[in-house]
């Protein structure tokens, strides 16, 4: 099968073009920040996507400004990359074969739920940019399946796992920090959130791929997510106790844009996909410490070693 993936070099992207390729599928990366010996493709041209979707059975829509803090930073420039382009890969999509598409939403468009845990059909309510980019991306996806598309759409906790990660998000930047004895500084140290593991979320998206390969274009959305909320505070203890640590732990202040908290009801994700996480936080952290313990530096790529660790999104 060949099949376009936008945003192939990301945290999600990049472990996914793997894995469909270990399965033999032939892989289209598009991502601005191509991995070696890869063009460089912008998302917001519309004459690359054109061309990058030709021949395809599907695609990963992955590509994004996947960053809360970035979106309040620049809220014009992550409407034009996480919906405006998401509206011109309809559109393409549209004028090819018309490729299923499995688009990658987030758990910001529910901003601050008043229930826990959150179900599919709770309110949408984003507070920042990045979360109302998403839930206006969504309104595009639903209009290209009224258009003909086969669509997915899944909204994706926080997803960590790997050491190709944004290196101030919330799980490697604690265990870096943990494993240098660093100071730990958490912005809402009771902010809570839902940790599903890197495998368990391309096993997700790639269930819902094989729905729609089997021509079930009337997906529903779903979340991905565990059931199991952790707060900050109790992300930073974890990091100590796996990375043996000392490290100091400090609280600050929640910033105004971030949500307070989330936890997501994984059943409808295992009635519809038939997936549900299978990897605990504790598990996915030792194999996390396992793989930075592999690298030759054994030192954190961390800009900003003082910066507050907060509720940082992906994918």
């Amino acid at each position: 099968m060949k099949i376009l993936v936008t945003g192939s070099s990301g945290l999600i992207g990049r472990q996914l073009v793997a894995r469909l390729r270990a399965r033999g599928d032939t892989v289209v990366p598009f991502d601005l920040r191509p991995a070696q010996g890869d063009a460089v493709c912008d998302i917001r041209d519309r004459d690359s996507l054109d061309a990058a979707i030709a021949g395809c059975e599907g695609v990963f829509h992955l590509a994004a400004v996947s960053r809360v803090a970035w979106g309040e930073d620049d809220p014009a420039t992550c409407h034009e990359i996480n919906v405006t382009a998401t509206r011109h890969l309809v559109n393409a999509a549209l004028a090819a074969a018309e490729p299923w598409i499995v688009f990658a939403s987030s758990r910001e468009v529910y901003g601050d739920p008043g229930t826990t845990p959150v179900r599919e059909s709770d309110p949408i309510a984003p507070i920042n940019a990045y979360g109302r980019s998403k839930a206006d991306a969504e309104k595009v996806i639903a209009d290209a399946r009224k258009a003909g598309l086969g669509t997915a759409t899944l909204r994706l906790s926080n997803v960590y796992g790997t050491i190709n990660d944004h290196p101030d998000r919330a799980v490697p930047a604690l265990m870096w920090r943990a494993l240098q004895g660093q100071l730990i500084r958490l912005t809402g140290g009771t902010n809570f959130f839902d940790f599903v593991h890197i495998d368990d979320c391309i096993d997700g998206v790639i269930a819902a791929a094989a729905k729609l390969a089997n021509a079930e274009k009337a997906l529903p959305t779903v979340h991905l997510a565990t059931g199991a909320p952790t707060s900050l505070v109790e992300l930073a203890e974890a990091a100590r106790d796996i990375c043996r640590s000392l490290s100091p732990i400090e609280i600050v202040p929640a910033r105004s844009f971030d949500v307070l908290g989330f936890c997501g009801e994984p059943s409808f994700a295992e009635q519809i996909l038939g997936w549900r996480a299978r990897i605990s936080l504790q598990d996915g952290m030792r194999r996390l410490l396992a793989e930075m313990q592999k690298t030759t530096t054994g030192i954190a790529p961390v800009a900003h070693p003082g910066a507050a660790i907060g509720s940082i999104e992906t994918p």
